[in-house]
């Protein structure tokens, strides 16, 4: 896409830290890093969501996914790391080119942290299984 800014990083219209490539992906180091060693991942084809991934797209991402979190793991030592992707723009998504951040975790005063507000009256183990024959129905 001409006016997406990961597109313009993967063909060298924009500067980046890159830290990864081959055919089919692009790794590169988060310009506002949320912490030491936040990296980001992408598929080389423009697709905004997971959803729109391809089979072969969403294996060769995921297929370099360990490797490069064993090198930020090796690099830089953190405790931990989320791995985190947005989906939409409720979801948090700014950029509309499927990214998924590697975020090392330093220790709970790091800057980053996600609180589960969790609905267990909402969704008993009845609503579960129900919700789940819901997705079960759309896999085939």
């Amino acid at each position: 896409m001409a006016d997406c800014i990961f597109c313009k990083i993967i063909a060298g219209e924009i500067p980046s830290v890159k830290i990864y490539e081959d055919e089919h992906v692009f790794a590169f180091m988060d310009i506002m890093p949320l912490s030491k060693g936040h990296t980001l991942i992408v598929p080389k084809t423009h697709r905004a969501y997971v959803y729109d991934l391809t089979p072969d797209e969403a294996a060769n991402l995921f297929s370099v996914v360990p490797k490069i979190a064993a090198a930020i793991k090796e690099t830089f030592e953190p405790v931990g790391m989320n791995l985190l992707n947005n989906n939409g723009t409720q979801a948090g998504q700014s950029v509309h080119h499927f990214h998924l951040h590697f975020i090392p975790r330093y220790g709970q005063s790091d800057g980053f942290g996600a609180k589960w507000v969790t609905k267990e009256k909402e969704f008993t183990t009845e609503r579960i299984q129900e919700l789940a024959g819901q997705v079960k129905g759309k896999l085939g």
